[in-house]
């Protein structure tokens, strides 16, 4: 009876805090050469952009010329840089590791060196990849795969049409 007049109900629920804490992420931040990005990241942001300013690139200099295509390979360096300085924070090393991007083949250490787990040196880690950065990252080798497949077969086709018609021009062409 002690429990009736102290006032404590002793079948409530508890009242302390029960839940895990979450993990904490930093926000992913594009131009910045600051903070984290993972390997999927890494890969569908630079190509992303190299899609993107290519197409701009090249729709400038069919206007303006080729000064506007130089200047649009500097903005796509200097982004490339600092993605490959986020990703070298996510593997606990230094951003000037990003002058590997320079070195053929060897920048590609970007996309197989695993991030740290977990916070490191250069904070939280980046937060996990949503549905569309997934699907984003198919969609590259997917579409190079089946750019190649209608090459394949749209050159020689092609090639084969372009004789037919000289040959069909031939044949038209008053003899001498």
């Amino acid at each position: 009876m002690a429990n009736a007049t102290s006032g404590v109900n002793p079948y409530a629920g508890p009242k302390a805090a029960v839940a895990e804490p979450t993990e904490m992420y930093q926000p992913v931040k594009l131009f910045s050469i600051s903070g984290r990005i993972g390997r999927v990241r890494y890969f569908v942001y630079g190509t992303g952009m190299y899609i993107l300013i290519a197409i701009v690139a090249a729709a400038l200099a069919a206007v303006i010329g080729t000064a506007a295509m130089v200047v649009m390979w500097i903005a796509l360096l200097t982004i490339w840089f600092m993605l490959a300085i986020q990703r070298s924070h996510d593997f606990n090393t230094t951003g000037w590791l990003s002058l590997l991007v320079l070195v053929p083949l060897v920048n590609l250490i970007f996309l197989f060196i695993p991030g740290t787990d977990g916070p490191n040196n250069y904070g939280p880690p980046p937060p996990p990849n949503s549905t569309r950065v997934v699907v984003a990252a198919w969609l590259v080798p997917v579409g190079i795969v089946l750019i190649g497949i209608l090459a394949a077969i749209s050159i020689p086709a092609y090639q084969d049409y372009q004789k037919r018609a000289q040959q069909k021009m031939q044949m038209q062409q008053p003899q001498r």
